[in-house]
């Protein structure tokens, strides 16, 4: 009889397992029956890795997460951030301030690289939506089953003098948590200089609490910094502004080319015609990037 209890403890075991999974499959139906039909690029998007993403959001808050992407999906009928071709932003580019990497971290994340002590132009918005196409071009380049990037970001040559004003920040934050929810794994930011840290605790005022929690700095000489980074990245990948053993160098036109190859594979995504040759790349430019691949997947929101 002892082995029969046994036998029931352990199929009670793996049905308590499996509850939570099921109940968050039925937060994410019951999600999609409240947004109602669905159609066109809408549609696309809203894949269940997409609505998973929006209720983690909102702590699996149906009412909240609804009206969270309702808000996101307004937000990309205006900015239309699918249609934002390489061309139209490559400028801010040209020092290679923010790239997508060549590598992944250990888990195959896409990485984000930014430095902007490159910074090289003065148009805001122009550097918003420059992000916004990386953004959703690292989206279109993440391995099936995983939603998270990760970034790093080198402040060689970072001065108050190239230093976003708070209130492009602030855009550029909100813009992010509240249409790019659970994208963000990890943020190192390596070598910060001091005076960064004021700048920062007043830019951390509007960033969700777990969302800051992702934000690792990290100083050479802090071994349990580099530790942590290194938990995350193969030091052989890892470059030597990070304290790795590759060597990076970004170029621009190569770049440039890669691009305008994304460009193609999203317009196939949202089945756009594609435009004109880029009159100053040289590259075709097709529709930027796709925001959400196929596969599954008021407070502050984490990113």
């Amino acid at each position: 009889m002892s082995i029969f209890r046994r036998r029931g403890s352990s199929h009670q075991q793996q049905e308590q397992d499996q509850q939570p999974e099921l109940q968050l499959e039925y937060k994410v139906n019951e999600l999609k029956a409240a947004l109602g039909p669905l159609s066109g690029r809408s549609l696309l998007y809203c894949t269940d890795g997409c609505l998973r993403r929006y209720l983690e959001a909102r702590n699996w808050n149906v009412e909240k997460a609804k009206k969270m992407l309702e808000e996101t999906l307004a937000w990309r009928s205006t900015y239309k951030p699918e249609e934002i071709r390489w061309n139209e932003v490559a400028v801010e580019g040209e020092t290679g301030k923010l790239f997508r990497a060549s590598f992944r971290d250990r888990a195959g994340r896409t990485v984000l690289i930014l430095k902007p002590g490159l910074q090289n132009t003065t148009s805001m918005d122009n550097q918003i939506r420059h992000l916004v196409y990386l953004m959703e071009n690292a989206m279109l380049n993440l391995p099936e089953g995983q939603e998270e990037m990760a970034w790093l970001i080198d402040f060689t040559g970072w001065s108050f003098t190239n230093n976003v004003p708070i209130r492009t920040a602030k855009d550029t934050i909100n813009i992010l948590q509240d249409h790019y929810p659970q994208r963000l794994a990890v943020a190192f930011l390596y070598t910060p200089p001091r005076i960064f840290e004021a700048f920062w605790k007043i830019v951390k005022f509007f960033i969700d609490p777990k969302t800051s929690q992702k934000v690792k700095f990290v100083y050479p000489k802090n071994k349990e910094s580099v530790e942590l980074m290194r938990s995350y990245f193969d030091v052989d990948n890892l470059p030597t502004e990070f304290g790795g053993k590759a060597t990076m160098k970004y170029d621009h036109e190569d770049f440039s080319r890669l691009m305008a190859q994304d460009d193609v594979k999203a317009s196939k995504f949202w089945d756009f015609d594609q435009k004109t040759t880029s009159a100053t790349t040289g590259y075709a430019a097709g529709a930027a990037v796709a925001p959400e691949p196929v596969y599954p997947t008021a407070k502050p929101t984490e990113c």
